[in-house]
């Protein structure tokens, strides 16, 4: 069992460090490279990692990897930041309603909960995405739109047992006032579960981001997103591997760390999974 809880807790550690290195790398992005992620530089492209002033080398255009890698950073982690804040307050909010109050309002929420999950989350958020336009507040918007069903339907289950408890009953009989006992009894008891789904969302919506922009339809160049990074280097796989290493690399690297972070934060939070 102990040997269990290290593995976990080791899991966690290196989801935090592969995190907090993402998180540093785009705040102090500017200190850590001089180069201007959009402006190129025709007669040094194609540079291979190692050159001069160039790590990671640079991409078609003569523009620093490393800068973009970086700058690509901080759009991934705003993006799905915004995402998981607007996602996680609507989606719990409506949770709240459908399972306290219940009726008319708790169904409809759930019937259009049940409806948009017959549809898989990246064709409907690359839908919304096309019905907005581009751009970054749009693709923060499309995200949320086919995201917050999750938070909706694990809140509102979570509603539905606590509600039932003896303490929320009483405080019910004493003619305590339904907004209190919603926000101060139930609401404190299903936070653990909204931050799981979060932190475990965190990482979908930055990898859905970066589909939508491998596709053309998120983030537009010359702004270095990593999915447009990705899709601008299929031309170059051939005679310049590290224009699709590099950002693949700093995609995966950061959705696998917040996913570990994700698992031990469930298993810190849900005591259903204590032993």
């Amino acid at each position: 069992m102990t040997i269990q809880k290290l593995r976990r807790h080791g899991l966690g550690i290196i989801g935090l460090v592969l995190v907090t290195l993402a998180m540093a790398g785009a705040i102090a992005a500017p200190w850590l490279t001089s180069h201007d992620p959009i402006k190129g530089d025709l007669a040094a492209g194609l540079k291979p990692p190692g050159s001069a002033g160039h790590p990671l080398g640079t991409d078609q255009l003569g523009r620093d990897l490393l800068s973009r890698v970086l700058y690509g950073a901080r759009i991934a982690l705003f993006i799905g930041l915004c995402t998981v804040l607007l996602t996680a307050t609507v989606g719990a909010l409506l949770g709240l309603v459908a399972g306290f109050f219940g009726g008319w309002p708790g169904t409809i929420i759930m019937r259009v909960a049940d409806v948009q999950l017959s549809f898989p989350f990246i064709l409907l958020a690359l839908t919304v995405n096309v019905i907005v336009g581009l751009g970054l507040r749009n693709i923060i918007i499309s995200l949320s739109v086919a995201g917050w069903v999750v938070y909706a339907r694990v809140v509102r289950g979570e509603v539905l047992s606590v509600k039932q408890r003896e303490y929320v009953q009483a405080a019910t009989a004493l003619g305590t006032w339904r907004g209190r006992i919603l926000f101060r009894h139930i609401l404190p008891n299903v936070a653990p579960s909204i931050i799981i789904v979060a932190s475990l969302q965190f990482s979908q919506f930055i990898v859905a981001e970066a589909a939508i922009s491998f596709l053309g339809f998120g983030i537009q160049p010359p702004t270095p997103a990593w999915g447009s990074m990705l899709s601008e280097s299929r031309d170059f796989l051939y005679v310049a591997w590290w224009l699709a290493t590099f950002p693949g690399a700093a995609l995966a690297l950061t959705a696998l760390g917040i996913n570990l972070v994700g698992d031990w934060l469930r298993d810190i939070l849900d005591p259903k999974l204590r032993v």
